[in-house]
């Protein structure tokens, strides 16, 4: 037997120990793939959750990160908050968009979510978490809001459905007390500032844009502009609003 027969017994064998299905030519073993399908499935991985998955990962981030760029993702880690998450690659192509291309956010989640940020930095290194409740959530979405652009119990609906939208990407967590959330830590991804002093100016920029609209005309349409922005690039979305005005 020759170095290549050898060689390439080694490899059917290994091939064999790890197929999962019939015709799985696969070669990473189940919880890898696990790891995989779980980080598309996205949001994020919480690793304080799940820190048997968060090994997982660092133990095969390279082999996960050159898998996702083959699909134009691209894997994102904050080791200090042990989050790990998917984001889309920036290329300039047809067909390279992300395979399952989230609806942006309206103006009043962006808000909310902007200002979360900032009271996760806050209470950054301070051994808490950082909570809101729904009455605080609605006292900053009426304080972004211009006179006139929204009634009382349209600004409740706007709260609550600000909430669910945060609630569904876990960018809020629910916790044991009704009506209090956890903001996650996977917020400070999502929202990838590199000086908290920079999101005031974004924050006052998405408010402006409320001046410039019919009533309630900027949060109907969840695919309108005036503020729309994707979870994995709120960032940009901001930065856009601003160049407007």
């Amino acid at each position: 037997m020759t170095a290549t027969d050898l060689s390439s017994d080694v490899e059917n064998g290994y091939r064999a120990e790890r197929q999962l299905f019939d015709g799985d030519t696969g070669t990473f073993a189940l919880p890898l793939r696990q790891a995989i399908v779980r980080l598309l499935r996205g949001p994020y991985i919480d690793g304080v959750a799940e820190p048997r998955l968060w090994s997982t990962i660092l133990d095969n981030r390279s082999a996960i990160a050159d898998y996702f760029c083959e699909i134009f993702l691209v894997l994102s880690l904050d080791p200090d908050r042990k989050i790990a998450m998917l984001a889309p690659a920036e290329v300039d192509a047809v067909h390279t968009t992300a395979i399952q291309p989230r609806k942006p956010l309206r103006r009043e989640e962006t808000l909310l979510a902007l200002r979360l940020r900032l009271l996760l930095d806050r209470h950054a290194g301070s051994g808490t978490d950082a909570t809101i409740s729904r009455a605080g959530a609605r006292e900053i979405l009426e304080e972004h809001r211009q006179p006139g652009s929204a009634d009382d119990k349209r600004l409740e609906e706007l709260t609550d459905a600000s909430i669910h939208r945060l609630l569904s990407l876990r960018l809020l967590l629910p916790t044991d007390l009704e009506g209090v959330y956890r903001v996650s830590n996977a917020l400070a991804m999502a929202l990838p500032f590199d000086h908290i002093d920079e999101i005031p100016p974004y924050l006052e920029a998405l408010a402006r844009t409320a001046g410039t609209m019919p009533a309630d005309e900027d949060t109907d349409d969840a695919d309108a502009g005036g503020g729309a922005a994707d979870e994995t690039d709120l960032v940009a979305a901001a930065e856009e609003e601003d160049d407007e005005l």
